[in-house]
């Protein structure tokens, strides 16, 4: 693969930009590589300054179902843009998209729109603790919730313990309110709140999208929910990446659970920056100017951003019947020709899945949790993260990340992604 037109935009980002990059993971550095650079995408398919053509499983990390560059919600941006790039002032469109994703959302009263999945969550944090006049919060190893200071931690000795930074920067007795259970274990999350009585909330991806697809075993969420109603603790669902993916309700919806707080952002904004957090009435009304937990943002509820996302909500509103029954099918296509090509090559590897996202683990035993998912084989990934790109197939370049599929997968990509695999696969058997 060339990548000699890259391979400059490389260097010379890395004169103005830290690391070259916008965003850490983007790098390629868990895979010892270099980032290659995107000219234009269309459906299914990334393209890249050298005249590379991907099959892309990234799709702008969850953000993008109905496949780039989708004719109508360019139109519906277009028509948005002549009217205005940013107010600073309310428009009707905010109300409309409050009210699609309430409607899909039972969980949710009343929702604000914010510029960002990290400004929902640390928004919710804010709201949680001004609401309950505690500090402490519960987190799982493992989950990502942007880069927020006091959910940038990691675990102390220990199952579950005060978080200590995991980032420099981040002050270590803001750290020290943060405290780290596991997933799929209730057991160290009633242990935490045990120990202590100054917990504001837990907050947790439903399905873990960060340390790859982890799937909550059955009664765990259920488990959170009567755990946190018992000692008057807010139950937060971080459903960013969940959030209209797995499907119109998220994964509330399908594990039949009612969190207090619900953050979402990715597939909301059609693929322009956009976040939101929304839950019960009598929280919320504490936010400003109704209450006393100021949040604010100069462009939040930008109007093109919320027309491209109502333009989205609105497709898969009309046709929930249809879409994920065919992200669904896509995915379980695609794991069950891959894995038993695997097999056949005695290469450890297995598919964790819902609906329109999933990871392919190196590891011989099931990934329920974080432990299990770190164990995994790195190196093997690596492997196979480089040659699918030489094959034209772009996974994520991290073996802790979720893969995604698109409403314009077809038949056609599957069975290229599938023919790559197997000669991938059979090319790191014989090394």
């Amino acid at each position: 693969m060339i990548k000699t037109i890259s391979d400059r935009f490389c260097e010379e980002a890395r004169q103005c930009i830290p690391g070259g990059v916008n965003s850490p993971v983007r790098a390629f550095t868990s895979v010892h590589d270099r980032p290659f650079f995107v000219s234009r995408a269309k459906g299914s398919y990334l393209y890249d300054v050298d005249g590379n053509t991907f099959v892309d499983y990234v799709a702008s990390w969850g953000a993008i179902i109905l496949g780039h560059a989708d004719e109508g919600l360019i139109a519906a941006v277009t028509r948005a843009l002549e009217d205005g790039t940013s107010y600073g002032a309310c428009h009707p469109h905010e109300i409309e998209l409050a009210r699609i994703i309430i409607e899909a959302f039972p969980s949710m009263d009343c929702l604000r729109l914010t510029t960002s999945g990290t400004e929902a969550t640390m928004s919710a944090l804010r709201l949680a603790r001004g609401f309950t006049g505690r500090n402490g919060v519960i987190k799982f190893r493992g989950c990502y919730h942007g880069h927020v200071d006091s959910l940038l931690v990691k675990a102390g000795s220990g199952l579950a313990t005060f978080g200590i930074p995991d980032s420099a920067g981040v002050p270590a007795d803001l750290a020290r309110h943060t405290y780290v259970a596991d997933f799929n274990r209730l057991e160290t999350v009633e242990h935490i709140m045990d120990g202590s009585d100054d917990i504001a909330c837990v907050i947790v991806e439903p399905i873990m999208g960060n340390m790859g697809v982890i799937l909550p075993e059955e009664g765990f969420l259920k488990g959170l929910e009567t755990l946190c109603r018992k000692r008057g603790i807010l139950l937060i669902f971080d459903e960013v990446i969940t959030g209209f993916r797995v499907d119109f309700g998220g994964a509330q919806h399908i594990y039949g659970v009612d969190p207090d707080i619900t953050c979402l952002g990715k597939i909301i904004g059609g693929g322009f920056p956009i976040g939101a957090f929304g839950g019960k009435r009598h929280i919320m009304d504490r936010l400003a100017p109704l209450g006393d937990v100021y949040q604010a943002g100069t462009l939040s509820g930008n109007p093109v951003a919320v027309r491209a996302g109502l333009y989205v909500l609105d497709f898969l509103r009309q046709n929930v019947d249809t879409v994920y029954a065919r992200l669904k099918e896509a995915v379980e296509t695609l794991a069950n020709r891959i894995a038993p090509i695997a097999a056949r090559y005695e290469i450890p590897y297995r598919v964790n899945s819902l609906t329109g996202m999933f990871t392919g683990f190196f590891s011989e035993a099931p990934i329920t949790g974080y432990d299990a998912a770190a164990a995994s084989d790195r190196d093997l990934y690596e492997k196979f993260f480089k040659a699918m790109l030489e094959e034209g197939i772009f996974f994520a370049p991290s073996q802790f990340e979720a893969s995604f599929v698109t409403l314009t997968l077809d038949q056609t990509e599957i069975e290229r992604t599938v023919s790559a695999c197997e000669r991938v696969f059979r090319g790191i058997r014989s090394i």
